[in-house]
């Protein structure tokens, strides 16, 4: 079924490419806007903190979807429940800490590329961040001026 799938849809971009009418115009390649000619360029990307508070609610969301059922039948799944749940738990934490670890909910001002940090790490209640400490200056070699 995979092989046929693959196949399948390996042929539809094939024949969508090769049987489509390619005739470009200017009204054709311009971005659409509701209806609306566009006055400028389209605007900038997201910022990442626009996806990481949507991982946030997919997180709950999921966990909403799973906790509900489990907690009407918790006195019939006894412990073999209790167990599942709670290794289930400790996954959505993990990737809530990431979440919040990759800065979902700092809502500050935004900081340079260069003063964040490379690794996700879960951070404590450090607000106001505390500015990144400069780089001492090199000396000059023992025969240049100063």
């Amino acid at each position: 079924m995979l092989v046929l799938a693959t196949v399948f849809a390996a042929a539809s971009f094939v024949a969508s490419s090769l049987l489509a009418p390619s005739r470009p115009t200017a009204a054709k390649l311009a971005p659409y806007e509701c209806g609306i000619v566009p006055e400028h360029d389209a605007a900038e990307r997201f910022p990442v903190k626009f996806y990481l508070v949507a991982m946030v609610f997919i997180i709950f969301d999921i966990e909403l979807v799973f906790l509900y059922p489990w907690a009407v039948i918790f006195r019939q799944l006894e412990l073999f429940g209790l167990v599942e749940m709670g290794l289930f738990l400790a996954a959505v934490v993990v990737a809530y800490a990431y979440v919040l670890s990759a800065g979902a909910l700092d809502w500050g001002p935004a900081r340079r590329v260069g003063e964040r940090v490379i690794a996700p790490v879960l951070r404590s209640s450090s607000w106001p961040p505390t500015p990144p400490v400069p780089a001492p200056a090199e000396k000059p070699e023992s025969g240049e001026a100063a």
